[in-house]
């Protein structure tokens, strides 16, 4: 099965990265009330995708946060996953930094979005998609093999 991709969902699209920053989108569970989602909850499992789109440089390290608050900024948001610290010799184009299904709660805010935190000094490069998804996306590309036919 091949993996879908709700816009409406998508945190980061090959979002440029070189400071600490929320994901370029901050999706709003409920425009509402602010009252508490209960995200991942349910028949179907919500999943959580991070992929590196342009290798990071100069930076030693970043982490990656799920987060919600009450207010898009993110200003005082409550963490429900991180990825801990990622060095940056992991985060090469085309690293998946996670494919996890998000913790089932019933305390995400209205606000959800990701957090990059930059370790180190700012960086000159690195990119990242992320998005979530209800098909778990495990799919991997790999290099064309060549068959060489040997004559009968």
């Amino acid at each position: 099965p091949h993996m879908r991709i709700d816009l409406f969902n998508q945190f980061s699209d090959a979002q440029a990265v070189t400071a600490t920053a929320i994901s370029t989108n901050v999706i709003d569970a409920n425009h509402v009330s602010n009252a508490l989602k209960d995200l991942g909850v349910g028949g179907e499992p919500l999943y959580l995708r991070i992929q590196i789109d342009e290798a990071f440089a100069t930076a030693t390290s970043v982490t990656f946060t799920l987060e919600s608050d009450d207010n898009a900024s993110l200003s005082s948001a409550t963490t429900h996953w991180s990825s801990g610290v990622v060095l940056i010799a992991a985060l090469t184009v085309g690293a998946v930094v996670a494919t996890i299904q998000i913790p089932e709660a019933a305390t995400y805010q209205r606000y959800v979005g990701l957090r990059y935190t930059i370790g180190g000094s700012n960086a000159t490069a690195g990119k990242v998609t992320a998005f979530l998804t209800g098909n778990c996306p495990a799919w991997k590309a790999y290099a064309t093999s060549h068959v060489t036919k040997t004559g009968r």
